[in-house]
């Protein structure tokens, strides 16, 4: 494990190799260990194109129920399956939610899983493959488990959280979201939601952890950008957003490129906890 001090003189790449470059991708494209998984909200941008070789995981469909809640273990190790991704795989993530994919692998206990360290975009105007055809693996089984514990939180540890000593609430949408003048980021309320943030979640949105070509951006920056957390700390932290995507993006750049112990994501976030009629809301 990397120590903090040395992250400091290091770009967030070189940790632990949890990050890929696309040259290092496009070299193992064709590796039967490997295997390429775009998240997205939707299939638009992937039936647009694709990197060569990638399956979809639709984030609404695959990933959550009608509920906006996760799907539970036993569903998402089919989908794993049916992906094509063994225990022993190599998975790298790209697309809207590359770290929710990284994430729910860990949270299974997946050994080897990694996120392209650029965009989509970037990923094709550097001429690397891509493919307008649905990729389809052969099935394999993958083992369900138990959920990893230390991972996730869930609303009820949210609300007892609110006002804990020792534990941090990360609310890392936007300003508007925050403040209670919208539900989803796309600007929208919900009928049946409420809209604010749970009480004494501190704000921290994540602009600017990317840079132009979607690569997160090195330690030290990062550090300067999430300054207001305590990033040495040992206290318990739990970040959530809307539907996740965020959330998890925290937890990624937290734990796996800072180092940051004792991180949880909350994967229901603002689309379960302001739908749900009896927890509390503020607004600012």
């Amino acid at each position: 494990m990397i120590t903090a001090s040395q992250l400091l003189t290091q770009g967030a790449a070189t940790k632990d190799g949890v990050l890929v470059d696309a040259p290092w991708l496009a070299e193992h494209l064709s590796d039967p260990t490997v295997r390429v998984v775009e998240v997205d909200v939707n299939r638009a941008a992937y039936d647009q194109w694709h990197i060569d070789g990638a399956v979809l995981w639709n984030l609404y469909q695959d990933l959550k129920d009608a509920n906006y809640r996760p799907v539970d273990s036993l569903t998402l190790a089919r989908l794993i399956g049916r992906s094509g991704i063994a225990p022993d795989t190599t998975v790298v993530f790209y697309g809207y939610a590359p770290a929710m994919g990284f994430w729910l692998m860990k949270l299974l206990g997946h050994a080897d899983v990694r996120i392209l360290d650029c965009s989509r975009d970037a990923w094709r105007s550097c001429g690397h493959s891509v493919s307008t055809s649905p990729t389809v693996r052969a099935p394999v089984e993958y083992p369900s488990g138990e959920p990893n514990g230390d991972l996730r939180a869930g609303h009820p540890e949210v609300a007892e959280a609110i006002g804990a000593p020792g534990v941090v609430i990360l609310d890392v949408r936007s300003d508007a979201e925050y403040r209670g003048e919208r539900f989803w980021p796309s600007g929208g309320l919900d009928p049946i939601g409420r809209a604010g943030h749970v009480p004494s979640a501190v704000h921290q949105p994540l602009d600017g952890i990317l840079d132009q070509k979607g690569s997160f951006r090195s330690a030290p920056a990062l550090r300067r950008l999430l300054s207001s957390i305590d990033l040495d700390g040992d206290g318990k932290l739990i970040t959530y957003c809307t539907i996740g995507g965020r959330a998890c993006t925290a937890w990624f750049v937290l734990s796996q490129l800072l180092g940051r112990e004792g991180v949880r994501v909350y994967d229901g976030s603002w689309a379960e906890w302001g739908r749900l009629p009896e927890t509390p809301v503020d607004r600012a």
